[in-house]
């Protein structure tokens, strides 16, 4: 479907979706990929299982801060990418899983 024939709510799911992209993708570069390929010098967990760490952390945080009503902008924007990103890992792990099988 083109982007021409989408309703205007479609047309934003894409705005949100490109720019969560372009937000995931510099994170990713700035910390030099260390959440689908990390340097392990004290966890040997799998990169699922330190992603769902990450968002353990951050929904703890949100469950216990001060803030109720509202979660803000930033914290929003780092659980999509760390979804984004177990999703990757995911992928990649059933990719590999096809491939010894």
């Amino acid at each position: 479907m083109s982007i021409e024939t989408r309703n205007e709510t479609e047309k934003a799911i894409l705005d949100v979706c490109k720019k969560d992209a372009e937000f995931v993708i510099g994170k990713n570069r700035a910390y030099g990929n260390s959440a689908l390929d990390p340097v392990r010098i004290f966890s040997s967990a799998s990169t699922i299982e330190q992603l769902n760490v990450r968002i353990d952390d951050k929904l703890s945080r949100i469950m216990r801060g001060t803030e109720t009503n509202r979660i803000p902008e930033d914290v929003r924007k780092d659980l999509r990418g760390y979804f984004i990103l177990l999703e990757i890992a995911e992928r990649r792990a059933r990719t590999v899983r096809k491939a010894t099988t």
